[in-house]
């Protein structure tokens, strides 16, 4: 009988219980908050309507200390499941600890998601797939041509700077409140930018020339907590073409306020953790997967159905 998949799990779970075969989790800490089993269970339940062999398939979710995970990626693998996500603080730790490294994910520096093969691990980042879908999903916008302004200088925005300069954005702005941040990122990404313009700024002093129409994207953590301040204020910049913030948690952070203030476009991250959770179970299944499910599923654990 499969363990229940609302449940927190640790490693040594790994032993004294039974998992669904095949297996998915996802890989946090804390991950008590996590709503990928909502959305994957959900998905798989509606894949094994049209195909029996989704109907075993589950997925869990796993609290690991950042010092366990290697060892514990190893203990997954033994125990055959297939596939594994990975949420903070694990996806830059993963990178050094998996068989193979998808050459899209090599630039970002992180991994996401893990499939199984039969030596080890293989390491994805799905994460820029969830925002460029997402953004053209929620927002009408595409990422390449775009001029961008990126908000956040860690792993998130590394990920959403180097899907931007893969798809050919026209610009990247980049900002971060820690200079020493984002004096690390940028060299990391002057080989990817070629001839497009890529800049750093601080965000108390929007530069001049910043481009009118340009999509704002926020991968800061500013915005989790309810009196949090935006990671930039938006009236000092030229008028944007659209906002998106890659904070679900609440829906409506300040950034996304003093957007609909000024009657700009702007989006929640929802639809991103959606798409990215989508592509990684894609990867898994090799199957057509049905995002809606995952996306009312979503929903409805956050209480928003």
């Amino acid at each position: 009988m499969a363990t229940p998949t609302d449940l927190v799990y640790t490693p040594e779970d790994l032993e004294r219980q039974s998992f669904a075969d095949p297996a998915l989790a996802v890989l946090g800490h804390p991950v008590d908050h996590s709503i990928s089993p909502a959305m994957h269970n959900a998905a798989l339940a509606e894949m094994a309507l049209s195909d029996t062999r989704f109907a075993t398939w589950r997925y869990f979710k796993f609290d690991v200390a950042p010092e366990d995970l290697p060892r514990t990626l190893e203990r997954f693998h033994a125990r055959g499941f297939l596939g594994v996500n990975l949420t903070v603080p694990h996806k830059v730790i993963a990178f050094g600890h998996v068989a193979e490294i998808d050459a899209a994910a090599r630039p970002i520096g992180a991994v996401n998601t893990l499939l199984r093969l039969p030596r080890g691990w293989r390491g994805y980042n799905t994460d820029g797939h969830g925002l460029a879908t997402a953004v053209r999903e929620e927002l009408g916008a595409t990422l390449a041509g775009a001029a961008v302004v990126l908000l956040g200088a860690g792993g998130a925005a590394r990920a959403a700077a180097v899907e931007c300069l893969q798809r050919g954005c026209s610009s990247l702005w980049i900002s971060n409140r820690t200079p020493a941040r984002l004096d690390a990122l940028l060299p990391v990404l002057h080989p990817l930018a070629a001839a497009v313009r890529l800049q750093g700024f601080d965000p108390l002093a929007p530069p001049r020339d910043l481009p009118a129409g340009a999509l704002v994207i926020n991968a800061t953590s500013l915005g989790l907590r309810p009196n949090d301040p935006p990671p930039i204020d938006l009236a000092r910049l030229p008028r944007p073409a659209g906002v998106f913030d890659m904070i679900y948690t609440p829906a409506k952070t300040a950034l996304l306020r003093a957007a609909a203030a000024l009657g700009v476009p702007h989006a929640d991250g929802l639809s991103m953790l959606v798409h990215q959770g989508a592509r990684a179970l894609e990867i898994w299944s090799a199957a057509r997967v049905p995002v809606a499910a995952m996306q009312r599923a979503a929903r409805q654990a956050l209480g928003w159905a």
